[in-house]
């Protein structure tokens, strides 16, 4: 009974033996993930652990690079908001100047959501005019591609920075380099209005001027928006220059005397690319109403009836229009009779 038993087990063993595999190994799948290996730590490059606990000045670069790489509107939208604070802050709290915030934040202007682009404007408000004013050309840049803008909500909101820079820096902002006629070329695309057409109905009978806000459901708001802008921006390009105070010595200081202002001889454009008339600076008023007059008189004019035919809140922004057009071309009439 012992043997039988003991060669029964024997076998039995034999049995549970595994076999050996002969061929080749079942392939992986494409999604395998080798989970063999073991990691003593992970490493995450740029973390912040805590925010509170980091350097002001840090921070303030940190959300001012957010606003630009950040995907998400409302990170761009808070980050905005918190670079807002900081320049509103008694005393403000500005470590890059106001030079690099434009720097960064300019190309916002055409951004796609619209409480960054609000967000954006509020944050220009704060900063200090006379230090914007240095940077007008720069702003202009960006303001005219928001201004033809395929987005009727971009170029709408890009017309409120306008605004803006015209209450800060008004008189920079039609005397720059390609100030006066670049952005009259702009309210041109955004209107319709074309000076190299001597009419609006060509000779087959279709019209030429393409009216770019009509046909949408805010077409009128933003048309008329638009005039009224224009008119703005018309009235100070016309303003006269206030006169300077009588002063003995000022022969001399003209000539001794350093300038105080950064480019004193910019408008001879001496080491710059040479420049078109568009490109132009037109530092006096008396040389933007002769150019307006040369180039836009007519364009404008026909335009501006057009619109005061369609009524409404078109019609009354045409108005504003027609009252700076008649106030600006008075004063060049009657200086040239004096």
């Amino acid at each position: 009974m012992g043997s039988s038993t003991k060669k029964k087990k024997e076998k039995k063993k034999d049995f549970q033996k595994p076999k050996l595999k002969v061929g080749k190994a079942k392939p992986k799948a494409a999604n395998f993930t080798d989970t063999s290996f073991k990691s003593k730590s992970i490493v995450v490059n740029q973390q912040v652990l805590s925010a509170d606990a980091s350097d002001p000045t840090e921070q303030f670069k940190q959300n001012l690079s957010l606003a630009i790489t950040a995907k998400s509107d409302n990170q761009r939208r808070d980050a905005l908001a918190y670079v807002t604070n900081q320049l509103s802050a008694t005393p403000p709290n500005n470590p890059v100047g106001t030079s690099g915030i434009l720097t960064k934040l300019l190309p916002l202007i055409s951004d796609g959501s619209a409480s960054v682009r609000t967000q954006l404007l509020k944050l220009f408000r704060a900063l200090p005019p006379l230090e914007v004013r240095p940077h007008t050309e720069k702003i202009l840049m960006y303001v005219r591609g928001g201004m033809t803008h395929l987005s009727n909500d971009i170029r709408t909101d890009t017309l409120s920075i306008l605004e803006w820079l015209l209450e800060v820096a008004g008189d920079e902002t039609v005397s720059c380099p390609g100030g006066w006629l670049k952005t009259l070329n702009s309210f041109s695309s955004m209107l319709g209005w074309n000076p190299s057409v001597g009419s609006a109905i060509t000779s087959k009978g279709w019209t030429s001027a393409s009216k770019t806000t009509l046909g949408t459901k805010k077409g009128p708001e933003a048309q008329a928006r638009q005039i009224q802008v224009l008119a703005k921006f018309l009235q100070t390009g016309f303003r006269p220059e206030a006169p300077a105070p009588y002063s003995p010595g000022a022969y001399w200081d003209n000539i001794y005397r350093l300038p105080g202002t950064p480019t004193p001889f910019a408008y001879l454009n001496l080491f710059g690319m040479p420049r078109d008339e568009d490109s132009e600076m037109y530092p006096d008023r008396i040389s933007r109403q002769r150019a307006f007059d040369a180039k836009w008189r007519a364009a404008i004019s026909a335009g501006m009836e057009e619109a005061r035919k369609e009524g409404g809140m078109v019609g009354r922004a045409a108005a504003t229009l027609d009252r700076a057009l008649t106030a600006g071309l008075e004063r060049e009439v009657s200086e040239q009779a004096a």
